[in-house]
């Protein structure tokens, strides 16, 4: 497995391997769906030379009913491979937005087996600010082999988060923000119950990076905020959010400081909202 801090790189780091034959760039980008922007159209207006783009939505099991969930390992080779992401390439992902998606693609090469893959720390908005070049050249990749091979450990479902509340095995970091987690405010989307899973902890993800920068703190401030909102680091966490995105990047904080034992709840609040049998405290 890679050194830790490898599943983070920066603008300098990337900048000197751009044209490196075995480094491939990512654009994650996503955008909730009251923030009025498409991830798509923005990627074809401005992107990092060479990028290829990875819609979350439709890289996802689009029968699930729930948005932009895991997908079958047949689907995402499928997708990967005609992106030109295969196996023995270095894999980094940046994103438009704070920390909106680039994470949650990166845990998704995780799920399916590949390890070589990191996260661009600041994305496309501070590599813009340091005045480096960008493109809007469409991007024609080659196909290359994916051996997807899935790590289940690494996601949870309704079950076992309904089962956990009374085990208490694994801590529940609910990372939206305090207001949607104490039911203070609506949800986002439609139809949504109000709330949080009973026993969950709330994190905000916004607190892990500088608003101004969208750079990741340091691990001694990311160790103090987790410490704060009551995280035992040496017991397993899962990580939830309103879609399963913005958690991951919770897990990719948390994999930063060390921490293994982790997962995602694919479904998160888009799924336990919605679902009238599944206990909620607000």
């Amino acid at each position: 497995m890679a050194d830790p801090i490898d599943a983070l790189v920066s603008t300098d780091w990337l900048a000197e391997r751009l044209n490196a034959p075995d480094v491939r760039i990512v654009d994650g980008s996503w955008h909730l769906p009251d923030a009025g922007r498409d991830g798509r159209q923005e990627y074809s207006e401005c992107h990092l030379p060479g990028a290829v783009f990875f819609d979350i939505d439709d890289i996802a099991d689009n029968d699930s009913g729930l948005p932009h969930t895991m997908p079958s390992p047949e689907k995402f080779s499928n997708r990967v491979r005609k992106l030109g992401l295969g196996d023995g390439g270095r894999i980094v992902v940046y994103d438009s937005g704070n920390w909106m998606a680039a994470a949650r693609v990166w845990w998704m090469f995780r799920v399916f087996g590949h390890e070589d893959v990191s996260v661009l720390d600041g994305g496309l908005e501070k590599w813009r600010a340091e005045g480096r070049s960008t493109s809007d050249a469409p991007v024609m990749p080659r196909d290359r082999h994916f051996t997807a091979r899935k790590n289940t450990f690494l996601l949870r479902d309704a079950d076992q988060l309904l089962a956990n509340i009374d085990s208490g095995r694994e801590q529940v970091i609910d990372v939206r923000s305090a207001a949607r987690f104490d039911s203070t405010a609506p949800e986002p989307r439609p139809g949504l119950r109000s709330g949080h899973i009973p026993g969950s902890l709330n994190l905000p993800y916004a607190a892990l990076f500088d608003g101004e920068t969208r750079v990741l703190y340091d691990m001694e401030t990311l160790g103090r905020t987790f410490a704060d909102a009551g995280v035992d680091l040496g017991r397993p966490v899962v990580t939830s959010c309103g879609s399963g995105v913005t958690a991951c990047v919770t897990a990719l904080a948390l994999h930063l400081l060390g921490h293994r034992d982790i997962a995602v709840y694919d479904g998160s609040w888009s799924e336990w909202g919605s679902r009238d049998d599944l206990p909620i405290e607000s």
